[in-house]
């Protein structure tokens, strides 16, 4: 085992915020790790890590270790981009997390056409629209929308529009509301466990402030898109996962005169370190791909 692969252990073992951890993300055996912690140790002369069966922490020697690693390593990853060969011949395991239903809708088409460019790497995707802590799940790229991390690095990639979509069918039953006062006559569906709350504006800039909980819910934005072209009610959709049923007559836009928030959809990434050319390479295909206007949008 190298020094500098001693220092990489000891890092993961740091970050991950113990050894079974780091054994876990990296899918390395855990008494591998410990033992190349002991022999970094050993080699140093000195406790890095003070641990007992239910907790550990990192001594004051351990703290300045960890700090030093992480120069010298992002150091060897800058000397290894500086003469490693082109892109197209990249190696290794790029992970990824994406909020469900973006990933489910948008990412397909995303990832293929990176994958095309760089065949070599493997490609790890999780779908969550639970948090995801990058540094303790080993995720290089996080999508988020909406709500930064100001612990994270991120780059915006595009714009997120929301919109009103319901099913001719039950605008025609119900009826088409005209202001948005008429909503409160109306079935909403929302996320589960939360109330619908949302605020749209009309031309003139004047907000209007809608809160309601939903007859029914759900805590997949497909779902209720399915459930607003079964005529179940109105919901409030982002336009990527509603825009094919728009644009075919499945769901009509309620309000269209008004406007929603927009949130930004952002690729975090470890703060502070030294970005590897696979994380660059992934955000700036996805940024490429997103600069245009969107289809969905």
């Amino acid at each position: 085992m190298g020094q500098l692969e001693e220092l990489e252990n000891f890092v993961r073992i740091a970050e991950a915020g113990g050894i079974g951890k780091a054994a876990e993300l990296h899918q390395l055996q855990k008494s591998a790790v410990s033992r190349r912690l002991t022999d970094l140790e050993t080699r140093l002369g000195t406790q890095l890590i003070a641990r007992t069966t239910r907790r550990w922490h990192l001594t004051e020697a351990g703290q300045q270790c960890y700090q030093q690693a992480l120069k010298i390593i992002d150091a060897h990853q800058e000397l290894a981009q500086t003469i490693q060969p082109a892109p197209e011949a990249l190696t290794g395991t790029l992970r990824i997390a994406a909020p469900q239903a973006f990933g489910q809708e948008q990412l397909p088409a995303l990832l293929l056409s990176f994958n095309a460019r760089y065949p070599m790497l493997n490609l790890v995707l999780t779908l969550s629209d639970d948090f995801v802590n990058v540094m303790e799940q080993g995720i290089d790229v996080a999508l988020r929308i909406g709500n930064p991390d100001p612990t994270l690095r991120a780059r915006r990639l595009c714009t997120i529009n929301l919109c009103l979509v319901a099913s001719p069918d039950y605008l025609a039953n119900a009826g088409h509301p005209n202001h948005p006062d008429d909503l409160q006559h109306h079935q909403l569906l929302g996320f589960t466990g939360r109330a619908t709350h949302f605020t749209l504006a009309d031309q003139e800039g004047q907000h209007f402030d809608i809160e309601s909980q939903p007859r029914i819910s759900a805590n997949d934005g497909h779902l209720l898109n399915q459930l607003a072209m079964a005529g179940k009610g109105i919901a409030l959709a982002p336009r990527f996962i509603s825009y094919r049923a728009l644009s075919d007559g499945r769901l009509t836009e309620v309000l269209p005169g008004y406007r929603l928030p927009s949130r930004e959809l952002q690729a975090t990434y470890a703060a502070g370190r030294f970005t590897p050319q696979k994380v660059r390479l992934l955000i700036d295909h996805l940024s490429a791909a997103l600069a245009d206007t969107p289809l969905w949008a």
